[in-house]
């Protein structure tokens, strides 16, 4: 297994708003490991999400190209890209993202069912881990009957369901007690002993700091920190 995971070249990145450009980032260029917990952090609008979902291929660089796995997505059609989603990444998006005609537990189950596993399979998957993110009791429950932390937590057992060899997240533990976090980035850490790669986008400065290192993003470029454990 080569050792690089995640790499990107020049990577450029500028949105139109109104009558001028903003860019983001500018030849952004990083390289993360096989089995690296990488907190990506800097001031709001610095780009953190939107660096997260370049990697995540549901948006295109302006410039540059992302490496996954050794393969260069640049010129990936949208089928291609959605099967390396499919088979190698999970997301857990800010504003959760659940289908909110379906209950917790379906939610969770359903990238279980994408991807082909049986329904009593994925069904024995799903409660598995919503019982480890502690919300197994509010399985039934559609979205809109769940608090904002409740629906994170379902939103998290849904993208570490899948066990992909990546995971990327974007203030996972934004709407949870401290309690709850501290659980959360403690499966975080169990799953980087599974070889997982995990970067998430986080202010939280105490568990940015339980990361391998962290990557700053500030007037468009990025700098490796090491994290002070």
């Amino acid at each position: 297994m080569t050792k690089t995971f995640i790499e990107t070249f020049n990577l450029k990145k500028t949105y139109k708003h109104l009558d001028r450009n903003i860019t983001l980032f500018n030849n952004l260029n990083i390289k993360i490991n096989h089995g690296e917990l990488v907190a990506l952090v800097g001031p709001s609008g610095s780009g953190k999400s939107s660096l997260l979902h370049l990697l995540a291929l549901l948006d295109e660089p302006t410039n540059g190209e992302i490496k996954i796995n050794k393969m260069n997505t640049k010129k990936f059609k949208s089928e291609k890209k959605d099967k390396i989603r499919q088979e190698n990444i999970s997301i857990i998006f800010q504003d959760n993202n659940l289908l909110t005609d379906f209950t917790a537990l379906e939610n969770v189950m359903i990238p279980l069912l994408i991807k082909g596993e049986n329904k009593q399979n994925a069904y024995i998957k799903a409660k598995k881990i919503l019982k480890s993110v502690k919300i197994l009791d509010r399985s039934s429950h559609f979205p809109n009957e769940l608090s904002g932390g409740e629906q994170q937590r379902v939103a998290i057992a849904r993208a570490l369901v899948a066990e992909t060899s990546l995971i990327l997240a974007d203030e996972p533990t934004g709407n949870l007690d401290y309690k709850t976090s501290k659980e959360i980035f403690n499966y975080f850490l169990k799953l980087k002993k599974l070889k997982k790669t995990i970067i998430f986008a986080t202010h939280n400065r105490e568990l940015a700091n339980r990361a391998d290192y962290k990557l700053l993003i500030s007037d468009g470029d990025i700098k490796r920190i090491n994290a002070s454990k």
